[in-house]
């Protein structure tokens, strides 16, 4: 097996930009598995300010690094600075993964399949004919919405502290999913009507990151069997999930997300898929010992 740490000038460079990007897991899991697959290369994180995007894709491309994922909040922000964008991006209207095609870099989303491929591996949630509310607008909504609706929902409430922004990203797939019931509407006092029928409840923001809760949701209303699931992966614990769980209702956090997200983001920069549970494995180490 290769030296991880015999960096060369041979050394392919991949990485992840976002702000703030310091808490991101990512280069823990890509780099446990190049060094699992002998591929002479490394993961790095660049913190990239909104008004230095530009400049940053120009620098990546020009730079020669062969991938990198993006992450809040650039993830919509970034597809018109992109030279073609994949299904999985046009779907979902973000992109979280790009891949340099010798000078040209493609857009790809793996976010939504990472998420459905974690509700039925973490949550044991099998969406097909499931009734959602999803809380947020932003990038990784997107990508959620769209997984979902692929993956066969009967509805989806999209709930976001701006109604125009809930009622434009519902109003987006609705020609492309007729065959779902999408409603966009505000997170206030109002918005416990949606819950009391949902199925699952899933957060697509980054409230809960910092310790905060998220205003004007009330998990009282969720039915005895409504799962929730949090994309925040870093604190393992949010105000929303120890509230669900409190509640005794089933929940996860984003940290399943993560990993098969990144699997798949793997595949499409390598050609193969990353060794089994080698990504699982290492952030669970990281995170033990984090906690010691």
């Amino acid at each position: 097996m290769k030296n991880s740490t015999a960096i060369t000038g041979k050394t392919r460079v991949y990485g992840i930009i976002g702000c703030p990007v310091a808490h991101s897991l990512s280069p823990v899991m890509q780099n446990a598995a190049l060094h699992a697959a002998a591929v002479d290369a490394i993961y790095v994180p660049f913190c990239v300010e909104s008004d230095q995007l530009c400049a940053a894709v120009s620098g990546l491309r020009a730079s020669g690094v062969c991938g990198f994922n993006v992450t809040i909040p650039h993830k919509t922000a970034i597809m018109p600075l992109l030279d073609e964008l994949a299904l999985s991006a046009v779907q979902a209207g973000a992109v979280n993964t790009v891949v340099n095609q010798e000078g040209r870099l493609i857009g790809h989303n793996t976010d939504g399949d990472g998420l459905i491929y974690s509700l039925v591996k973490d949550l044991d949630c099998n969406v097909v004919g499931s009734r959602v509310v999803l809380v947020g607008a932003g990038g990784a909504a997107r990508g959620a919405l769209a997984a979902l609706c692929r993956a066969g929902v009967k509805s989806v409430v999209v709930l976001n502290r701006t109604k125009t922004a809930a009622e434009e990203l519902s109003n987006s797939f609705r020609l492309s999913f007729s065959q779902v019931l999408l409603h966009g509407a505000a997170l206030d006092a109002q918005a416990g009507q949606f819950l009391s029928d949902a199925d699952l409840l899933i957060n697509a923001t980054s409230l809960g990151m910092a310790g905060e809760k998220i205003d004007g949701l009330t998990l009282a209303l969720l039915p005895d069997h409504a799962k929730v699931y949090d994309m925040i992966y870093n604190p393992s614990l949010t105000p929303l999930l120890l509230d669900a769980r409190t509640r005794g209702l089933k929940a996860a956090n984003g940290l399943g997300m993560l990993v098969a997200q990144g699997e798949l983001a793997f595949s499409l920069w390598h050609g193969v898929a990353p060794e089994h549970d080698v990504m699982q494995k290492a952030l669970s180490s990281f995170l033990d010992a984090a906690k010691a």
